[in-house]
């Protein structure tokens, strides 16, 4: 009797874990979505309202807001992530809100770079990539740790690579670049779900606590889906 009793609290404790990683999971999902949509938004507004030539690119080069709104979202999200212990869940949605709305401005731009068909296949496939390794990230039993470990690396010599390409100009190394991109936030979108899952099953639904990991989390997929929209860009604005 006690076994059986055993079994069914854990069985109990399985299922209970389940629910709870789902619903942490849907509230991540539902941030990311709100941050991408504030950014489409924003970054379409400025793109088709005139304002990227009127404010950020205009005839005598890059504005000092241009760089603002290009450095500015990455100040946020170290300013997230320093502060996390000590931000409440508020003010921590209020930084992501305000990070997606700035990376709208910055993205804004490449409306003057890229074909508008060029930015609806970059975004489409990487909607697909994205849709198709948070399955496998949800679902998969076979521990990611290793390899995002591995991304992660890989990420930091991809950045290096980009400050090294900025200087020398070459359409080579930044084909090379693009395509390693591709692979590494690919990668990264399959870690950072099972992550956060793992989060999930031991969260307490309700509490300012996971609140704010369910924002962190919506960040850490925000950029991936990002990273992975703007390499998969350059591949295809590069082709013509």
């Amino acid at each position: 009797m006690e076994d059986r009793n055993s079994y069914n609290s854990i069985l109990d404790a399985a299922a209970q874990d389940k629910t709870m990683a789902k619903s942490f999971m849907a509230n991540v999902f539902s941030y990311m979505f709100m941050g991408l949509l504030i950014t489409g938004i924003i970054s379409w507004y400025f793109a088709y309202a005139g304002l990227v030539e009127k404010y950020l690119i205009t005839e005598t080069g890059a504005s000092p807001l241009y760089y603002i709104a290009a450095f500015a979202p990455l100040g946020f999200v170290f300013l997230m992530s320093l502060g996390y212990n000590k931000l409440s869940a508020s003010s921590m949605l209020i930084l992501f809100i305000t990070f997606a709305t700035l990376m709208g401005v910055s993205l804004s731009t490449i409306f003057l770079r890229y074909s508008g068909a060029d930015i609806s296949t970059a975004f489409f496939s990487a909607s697909s990539v994205f849709a198709i390794m948070a399955v496998v990230g949800y679902t998969t039993t076979t521990d990611l740790t290793k390899l995002g470990n591995i991304l992660y690396i890989g990420l930091i010599g991809i950045i290096v690579a980009m400050i090294a390409n900025f200087f020398m100009q070459s359409s080579m190394m930044s084909y090379v670049i693009s395509v390693i991109g591709v692979i590494i936030f690919t990668g990264l979108t399959a870690y950072d779900v099972q992550k956060l899952k793992r989060i999930g099953e031991g969260a307490e639904i309700g509490t300012a606590s996971t609140k704010k990991r369910a924002i962190y989390g919506a960040l850490d997929l925000y950029l991936d889906f990002i990273n992975l929209f703007l390499f998969l860009l350059r591949l295809f604005g590069g082709r013509d």
